[in-house]
């Protein structure tokens, strides 16, 4: 009998049978469990419902949601990283949990460059400055002369410690060259309050958020933090435009997965994605709210993480910002 034909047909019939070998054609075969580390209604909520119901649609499978909060975004992210890596425990990621928590936290529950896979950003959610609609100033730099000239008159409120707002109101800050009074809120909900009533003068919120604030008239606009205009609100200039180049941020949001996790089983997350981001009816649905999609390689998707986290980990640490 020859030995050495068995043997390499046997060594071929082992790499068909590994599990990394396996995973695409079996993928999914259990539900999937996508971890939103943050309550219901929320961006994070909004993105995991989202690419949920497109890796149902385009992988045949079941993607259910699961909301597990606490501290912030750090409880649901953490037990992501530590989950195991096979394809069926994935996580959102996104700008406060792959970034802001890196700087806020002395002590770190996870490494978000060394414990996930980014597999794809889909979206992006773009700031906007608001203020009470009665305040008598309407653009950025009549508001930045006046709070040079009366430092600690105007006050910004924030969504909680960590936020992107409050990251946003010390960047407007620093590059304002002036000093407001900041006022941290809980929620959003409850700066919105005090925001409506015109106890506060300035919030900044993601678009979506804002919003219905704009349509009704019971906030208005200074300018948005996108690098181009939003055809949502057409008239409001960007950060670039009103010369705050510094403040571009927006809020992205995108699928990851444990480290580790079979490489062609992130390749399949990833082609599948692409596929349903790109369909007509979901591109409808994002402009209308006024999110940004996000079409990225991967390579792309990583040379972005890497300079959001150096920008933005740099602003949080010079203005002491904690979450502790």
């Amino acid at each position: 009998m020859k030995l050495k034909p068995l043997i390499a047909l046997a060594a071929v019939c082992a790499t068909l049978l590994s599990p990394s070998a396996r995973a695409v054609d079996a993928y999914p075969g259990k539900p999937v469990v996508i971890v939103a580390p943050s309550g219901a209604g929320g961006g994070f909520d909004f993105v995991a419902r989202m690419m949920g119901q497109t890796l149902t649609e385009q992988l045949k499978g079941s993607f259910i949601v699961d909301n597990r909060t606490g501290s912030g975004t750090v409880v649901g992210t953490k037990s992501v990283s530590i989950a195991p890596p096979d394809g069926y425990t994935l996580l959102v990621g996104g700008l406060s949990n792959m970034v802001f928590n890196a700087a806020l936290y002395e002590k770190q529950a996870y490494s978000p460059q060394n414990d996930f896979t980014p597999v794809k950003l889909v979206a992006r959610y773009p700031y906007v400055l608001a203020a009470r609609a009665d305040l008598k100033l309407d653009t950025a730099s009549q508001i930045m002369a006046a709070a040079k000239l009366q430092p600690e008159t105007f006050t910004i409120a924030t969504a909680g410690a960590g936020s992107g707002q409050q990251v946003l109101a010390a960047a407007f800050e620093k590059s304002a060259k002036a000093k407001f009074l900041i006022v941290p809120y809980k929620s959003a909900q409850a700066a919105y309050q005090d925001l409506i009533a015109g106890r506060v003068d300035l919030f900044f919120d993601t678009l979506p958020s804002v919003r219905p604030h704009l349509q009704s008239k019971r906030v208005k606009a200074i300018f948005i933090t996108s690098p181009v205009r939003n055809p949502v609100v057409p008239a409001l200039p960007t950060a670039r435009e009103i010369g705050l180049p510094e403040l571009e941020m927006g809020s992205w949001f995108g699928l990851f997965a444990p480290r580790k996790t079979p490489p062609n089983v992130v390749a399949e997350l990833r082609r599948a994605l692409d596929a349903g981001m790109k369909e007509p009816a979901m591109l409808t649905r994002l402009d209308a709210a006024g999110i940004e999609p996000m079409a990225l390689t991967p390579e792309q998707t990583d040379a972005f993480i890497k300079a959001e986290y150096i920008k933005w980990t740099g602003v949080i640490k010079q203005a002491g910002i904690t979450a502790e």
